[in-house]
């Protein structure tokens, strides 16, 4: 394994870690509200003083950190299980199947990805509770995200569908159904694997941009996406360059995800 991708693993398995047991990064609560304290400078209480409302912003990054990572993961999940059966079902079933489904994955992918993502969310309801929104984003992103996985799928089912030992197998009298369990879904594994990966960077930064825009993760639960919000206002930068760090984060761990997938 070389130096750059051994430091990024290392990043990400760090990243991880404090996801999963924040508390070893902060005591502070991302939601509590500091009347008394609001847009407080950098101190030893507060790591990355606080937010308009008076929330620790490192409290709200960490937390924000951890929906952002569960919820790539979650719709990279479903992604490549939709991209599997859509795929794997019209490059099995070949013919008519096959190019209606390859016809379908074009459409998807000559509309404008973040637009479609905008018209489709505009459409739902955008007062909801905060864990609905998270719901919302997650089955946004994985359900609309299939098409360029499913084309793939859809080639290598079909290469595997001609390969002469599922024709053998065929020949044999085993069945469809036993065919594509046992003999085409097993040679899947890698791609669908690669897939999954290489979904997750691409699913972070477009829940940023949902959240940007505002209709990502709601109040009060935070988001890389909800965090970026603050460096809409330039000209507090100068003074306030702590307010970089949900930035810095964001591209560091995508740069990271990149480098483990190009090793």
């Amino acid at each position: 394994m070389k130096g750059p991708r051994r430091a990024a693993l290392v990043f990400l398995v760090a990243l991880g870690c404090i996801c999963v047991f924040p508390r070893l990064v902060t005591p502070a609560d991302y939601a509590q509200q500091l009347r008394d304290a609001p847009d407080a400078s950098p101190s030893a209480e507060h790591v990355l003083g606080t937010d308009a409302l008076g929330r620790d912003r490192l409290a709200r990054l960490v937390y924000g950190t951890r929906i952002s990572l569960s919820l790539a993961p979650a719709a990279a999940l479903l992604t490549t299980l939709l991209a599997a059966l859509i795929g794997g079902f019209g490059g099995f079933a070949g013919g008519w199947v096959e190019r209606a489904v390859m016809a379908a994955a074009d459409l998807v992918l000559s509309l404008p990805w973040l637009f479609l993502l905008i018209t489709v969310r505009a459409f739902l309801p955008l007062n909801v509770a905060p864990m609905i929104s998270v719901t919302i984003t997650f089955a946004l992103l994985g359900c609309l995200g299939w098409a360029a996985a499913a084309r793939v799928i859809c080639a290598d089912v079909r290469t595997l569908r001609e390969s002469d030992f599922v024709l053998l197998a065929h020949a044999t009298g085993c069945g469809r159904l036993r065919l594509l369990w046992r003999h085409v879904l097993p040679n899947l594994r890698p791609i669908l694997l690669a897939q999954f990966w290489i979904s997750i960077p691409v699913f972070i930064l477009t829940e940023a941009n949902l959240g940007i825009l505002g209709l990502g993760v709601a109040e009060p639960l935070p988001s890389w996406g909800g965090l970026l919000v603050e460096l809409e206002s330039f000209s507090s930068l100068a003074s306030q360059p702590w307010l970089l760090a949900p930035l810095l984060l964001l591209v560091l761990t995508v740069v990271c995800f990149q480098t483990v997938l190009q090793g």
